[in-house]
């Protein structure tokens, strides 16, 4: 007479409410993947968290030759170089967790296909990963600042919402990537042409004030153009100025986005295990 092997259950939190505080039960669980992916980004690389300062400095060179240079497209009373690093760091931060969050589901497989916690935990982290990377990324603005002797004005203070924002868009985007991702592999192929596709429709190496007038609430279905004009306002002050409707469009998208994200990804949380 044979016996069946033991059946493995992988059982979630009964209710919404347990779900939440699983969350904060699983917070270590949560520091150390993302103490994991921090170090396994730059782990063996000759000069380490250096990539994280290189890669957008080499692009707002590039943009700022293109842009500020050939085209001599305006540049709203500051430095060039400037005004396209105030764009370049919550994109950068956008496409880093967008490609992180994406596959991170599918990169720890073996964990998911094995133990319960809030699978939540996973994104959120590769998100904070990316978030770290900004934070390097800053020692360039403030750089910049340096050499330019450019002096924020208040608006600054202003800077943490545009954050929050940068962080929900980010979030979001992530969350739908990464459950699409799980049932549809050809998501890994897509999301770099998104990355990609966004960086030159979106605001980064220019002023979304260059856009004429009567498509500028249509450019601003973008849901990275009131992020990167957050910022830009925030950071550059003076004659930088927001498109209030074009921005309160773009808001809407990203709270969409971020509340769609999280409902879509509770909702096909419970077949993780089995489809990966």
């Amino acid at each position: 007479m044979t016996t069946s092997p033991p059946e493995l259950i992988i059982e979630a939190g009964r209710t919404e409410r347990q779900y939440w505080q699983d969350l904060w039960r699983y917070r270590e669980l949560f520091y150390t993947l993302a103490w994991r992916d921090i170090a396994v980004r730059y782990k063996q690389t000759a000069i380490g968290v250096a990539w994280a300062l290189i890669r957008p400095f080499l692009t707002m060179v590039v943009f700022t030759v293109v842009f500020g240079k050939l085209a001599n497209l305006p540049s709203e009373g500051v430095p060039y170089p400037i005004l396209v690093f105030a764009g370049m760091l919550p994109w950068q931060f956008f496409s880093t967790s967008l490609s992180a969050a994406s596959d991170s589901l599918i990169a720890n497989a073996n964990l998911i296909s094995k133990v319960y916690f809030p699978r939540l935990v996973v994104p959120t982290s590769a998100v904070v990963t990316s978030f770290v990377d900004f934070l390097i990324a800053g020692i360039i603005m403030l750089g910049l600042m340096a050499w330019y002797n450019f002096v924020p004005s208040w608006h600054v203070i202003t800077l943490p919402l545009f954050i929050l924002i940068a962080f929900m868009a980010s979030m979001g985007a992530g969350l739908w990537l990464c459950s699409l991702n799980v049932k549809y592999r050809d998501f890994r192929y897509i999301v770099p042409f998104i990355v990609q596709f966004g960086l030159y429709i979106s605001p980064v190496g220019f002023s979304s004030n260059v856009v004429p007038e009567r498509w500028r609430l249509l450019y601003s279905i973008n849901p990275m153009v009131s992020v990167i004009d957050g910022f830009r306002w925030a950071i550059l002050g003076g004659e930088s100025t927001l498109f209030l409707p074009g921005f309160l469009l773009s808001l809407l998208l990203v709270i969409i986005i971020f509340v769609t994200g999280i409902l879509y990804f509770r909702k096909v949380e419970r077949t993780f295990a089995d489809v990966i």
